[in-house]
C-alpha cells in the first residue's frame, strides 16, 4: 500500500514494476490488515454536522483502485492534496493506495477492506460493491460523465520495428505469434482485451457469431501467457522478453513505449478497438462510518479538475472534458471505439456471458486459465 501525505508527497516515486498491491484473497487478509491499520487514526470523526470538514483533523483515504492506475494516482493524490490543503488549511489529508486485478480489488472491498473510494477499469466491480450496499444506488449520477472521469482504449504493443508486421486485430491469428495478454477471468484489462477481439470479430463479419466466434478461437490459440493483471502482463512482455505482442489498454502501452521500454517496443493502434472506462465511487458504508464522506468526495470531484485533466492526458488516458482531450489529440489520436455495454449489454450480463465458468470465454481459449 502507498501512502501520500503533505509532507511526504513527492518521496513517493514507486518503480512501475513493484509487486502488485495486496488483496484480502491473495495474502490471507494482509491487505486487510493494512487497510484497517492505515485507517485507524480517521475512525475519529473528520466531518461536522453540516458535512464540513471539521477543524484540525487528519484524515485519511484509502483508494482502491485497478494494477495499472497507480501511475496516475500517485501523481494525482499530490495535486489533490495541495488542493485540499488549500481549500481546508486546518486539515490535513493522507492518502493511501491499493492496487492490484481490479475485480479483486472490488471483491476485497466487498470482503470488508476498508476503502473510501473505489477507482476501477470496470463498470461491473462498482456495481459489484452497489449490490453488498457499500455504494449508493446512484453513484453514477454523483459526478459527471456517469462517474467516469477518463477512458482509454485497447491496443497493441508490439517488439521494436514490428518484426511480425501486426497491424490489425486480423493479424492476431498469425501462425506461430505469440500473445501476452492480462486473464479476463480476473482483470479488467483482460476482459477488455477479449471483449475488444470479440467486438472486432463482430464488426469484422456483418454481427454474425459463428465467424466472430472462430476468429476469437484462432487469436486465443496464440496466447502464450495470460497474467493476474495489467502491469504484470507488461513486465512479462517488456522486462522478461516474453511473446510478440501485447494486447493491452492504449495507456499501459505509451508508459512502456515512452519510459522502462523505450526503445524496444513500439505501438500499433488496430482502426476499430473497444473503449474502456474507468467508474468512480465513494464507499459511502464505510465513510459514513468513519466521517470521510466529504473529503472522499472531494477526492473524485477533483478528478474533473483541468490539472487532474491533464495529468490524465499526460499518462495517455482519453479525458471525459472534452476540451483537455481536444488539447491533446498529437498524443491520444482519434481512433473509432465501441462500448462494451452497446455490443453487448449490462455487465451482468456481459459477466454471466463471457467470463462465467463454462462462459464463451472457456468455450474459446483452448488454454484458459483456471
Amino acid at each position: 500500500m502507498t501512502t501520500y501525505a503533505a509532507s511526504n508527497q513527492l518521496n513517493k516515486k514507486a518503480s512501475p514494476y513493484k509487486n502488485k498491491a495486496l488483496s484480502v484473497l491473495s495474502m490471507a487478509g494482509v491487505a486487510m490488515t493494512l487497510g484497517l491499520a492505515g485507517c485507524s487514526n480517521s475512525e475519529q470523526a473528520n466531518t461536522n454536522a453540516d458535512g464540513t470538514p471539521a477543524v484540525g483533523q487528519n484524515i485519511e483515504l484509502l483508494n482502491v483502485s485497478y494494477d495499472v492506475a497507480r501511475d496516475f494516482y500517485k501523481d494525482y493524490n499530490p495535486l489533490f492534496i495541495e488542493h485540499y490543503k488549500a481549500e481546508n488549511p486546518d486539515s490535513n489529508v493522507t492518502v493511501n493506495q491499493s492496487h492490484g486485478g481490479s475485480s479483486k480489488q472490488a471483491l476485497s472491498v466487498a470482503n470488508g477492506l476498508q476503502a473510501d473510494v473505489a477507482t476501477m477499469n470496470q463498470g461491473s466491480d462498482i456495481e459489484l460493491l452497489e449490490k453488498k450496499s457499500l455504494v449508493e444506488a446512484d453513484w453514477e449520477e454523483q459526478f459527471p460523465d456517469n462517474a467516469v472521469p477518463f477512458t482509454s482504449t485497447i491496443v497493441f504493443l508490439v517488439r521494436k520495428d514490428n518484426p511480425k508486421n501486426i497491424k490489425d486485430w486480423e493479424d492476431l491469428t498469425q501462425p506461430g505469434l505469440e500473445i501476452v495478454m492480462a486473464n479476463p477471468k480476473v482483470t479488467g484489462n483482460g476482459r477488455y482485451a477479449f471483449l475488444g477481439a470479440y467486438g472486432y470479430g463482430l464488426h469484422a463479419f456483418n454481427n454474425e457469431e459463428a465467424p466472430a466466434k472462430n476468429y476469437v478461437k484462432d487469436v486465443l490459440k496464440n496466447v502464450k501467457v495470460y497474467e493476474n493483471g495489467g502491469r504484470a502482463a507488461t513486465t512479462t512482455f517488456v522486462q522478461r522478453g516474453i511473446g510478440d505482442v501485447l494486447v493491452t489498454f492504449e495507456n499501459e502501452a505509451n508508459l512502456a513505449a515512452t519510459d522502462f521500454g523505450k526503445g524496444q517496443v513500439d505501438i500499433i493502434y488496430p482502426k476499430y478497438s473497444i473503449k474502456s472506462e474507468s467508474p468512480v465511487a465513494i464507499v459511502k458504508a464505510v465513510t459514513d462510518k468513519k466521517g470521510t464522506t466529504a473529503a472522499a468526495k472531494a477526492y473524485l470531484d477533483y478528478l474533473w479538475s483541468e490539472p487532474a485533466q491533464q495529468l490524465a492526458a499526460d499518462l495517455y488516458l482519453r479525458p471525459s472534458v472534452k476540451s483537455v482531450l481536444d488539447k491533446n489529440g498529437d498524443k491520444l489520436p482519434p481512433i473509432e471505439t465501441f462500448r462494451p455495454n452497446d455490443a453487448f449489454g449490462s455487465w451482468d450480463d456481459i459477466m454471466g456471458t463471457f467470463f462465467s465458468d463454462g462462459g464463451v470465454f472457456d468455450q474459446l481459449a483452448t488454454n484458459a486459465p483456471q
